[in-house]
């Protein structure tokens, strides 16, 4: 807040593809996607043609009970449609935090529905970002985040993020039949874009498999192409076959707030064929004109290749951005794995500083952990424009 008093806000007026422009016309090179979501690029009028189409018909209406949308159970049937768990059940929330806290709870109550009372317990992992909500909070790794509020959630654990081993240790000393998910990003995000070392997934995924511990793969950052390759999801690509996964971001390229949980059949089975209710909701969980914008949103990148174009990026970012590594003002480029890269800075407290430089070279860009600087594009990006950010960043670095 006091950043912004005494230098002001950064003001952006409008976007189109990979770049946006100030308030006093200034281009950039958009090299985070805004935050992460705008995966189909900015500007993409198709999104908002169908969205003022839905509103006119219908804005939204309840969604709890047996109420909904005819847009959002098509939209509902088409994710389940890729889902990386046949048969998953979808959830809509409002955003990724909704996301997260929606799993938190109803990993909770699922165990509470099959008899298993005592399993509470919740785990995540040192570095991991899951929103801002109380439980994402809580699973958080990021110290600074969690400062001045006390004990947010009671049972909350928090492993090792690169340690498979730490997650065993932890079932092994509270004891398996307390601990009740394992909160998981493939890519670890905000905490400063932390690729999982070799084995890693595959194997804390079997660990819960044995232990019978919930696992929940948060995909709000990874989910709808940025993992790159012909998945929609690193948790098809890694085979995680999760319990849960929870989304946002990409699910309608940011153009609305929209997120979504998808629940394997077994998770949701106790709530369906017991007729229990599960009484958790939100108001705009499922908005009509969100789901127009995700239709849109998944036709712009089925039509479009983006998924493939996502693939392109993980190779392109690899071959440009690492030679930034040789700068002195880098300690090492983090990437090669989907369309993100982390530029960390030998000097973490420069990563604010540089933030600025960058926007005085033309690129939009953001910090991330601890030092690090995050680069996330659109999948449209073009080569030849992800040679002009390397460009761009070489020269601000410098």
């Amino acid at each position: 807040m006091g950043s912004v008093t005494a230098n002001g806000p950064f003001v952006v007026t409008r976007g189109s593809g990979t770049r946006i422009w100030d308030g006093q016309g200034r281009e950039y090179l958009d090299a985070t996607a805004g935050l992460w979501f705008t995966n189909i690029g900015h500007g993409r009028t198709e999104v908002a043609d169908a969205v003022a189409d839905q509103l006119g018909r219908l804005a939204h209406y309840s969604g709890f009970g047996d109420l909904t949308a005819d847009v959002t159970a098509e939209l509902a049937e088409r994710l389940a449609g890729i889902a990386p768990v046949a048969g998953s059940k979808i959830f809509f929330t409002s955003g990724g935090s909704d996301s997260v806290d929606t799993a938190a709870k109803l990993a909770r109550r699922y165990w509470h529905e099959v008899g298993k009372p005592e399993k509470n317990i919740v785990v995540g992992r040192t570095k991991a970002y899951h929103g801002m909500h109380v439980a994402g909070t809580a699973l958080a790794g990021i110290g600074v985040n969690r400062e001045g509020y006390g004990e947010l959630m009671a049972d909350a654990e928090t492993v090792e993020w690169d340690n498979a081993k730490s997650l065993l240790g932890l079932i092994e000393r509270v004891g398996a039949e307390r601990v009740a998910a394992f909160f998981c990003e493939p890519i670890i995000g905000a905490g400063g874009i932390y690729l999982p070392p070799e084995g890693y997934l595959a194997e804390v995924r079997q660990i819960c498999r044995d232990h019978d511990v919930l696992f929940v793969a948060d995909e709000v950052v990874t989910g709808f192409g940025r993992i790159g390759g012909q998945s929609w999801f690193a948790s098809s690509r890694f085979d995680l076959a999760p319990d849960m996964m929870t989304t946002a971001k990409g699910l309608t390229s940011g153009y609305v707030p929209m997120g979504a949980v998808f629940i394997a059949p077994h998770v949701a089975e106790p709530f369906y064929a017991g007729g229990t209710w599960w009484r958790h909701g939100y108001t705009y969980g499922g908005h009509a004109g969100a789901a127009a914008a995700a239709m849109a949103n998944l036709d712009i990148i089925e039509r479009e290749g983006l998924l493939a174009e996502a693939a392109r990026l993980e190779a392109d970012l690899a071959a440009l951005l690492s030679p930034l590594a040789q700068l002195d003002a880098v300690a090492e480029v983090r990437t090669g794995l989907g369309a993100v890269t982390a530029v960390q800075l030998a000097d973490p407290a420069q990563a604010l500083p540089m933030v600025g430089r960058l926007r005085e070279h033309g690129v939009s860009g953001r910090a991330a952990g601890q030092g690090a600087l995050q680069i996330s594009p659109a999948f449209v990006m073009t080569t030849d424009e992800v040679g002009e950010l390397a460009e761009r960043m070489r020269a601000a670095l410098s």
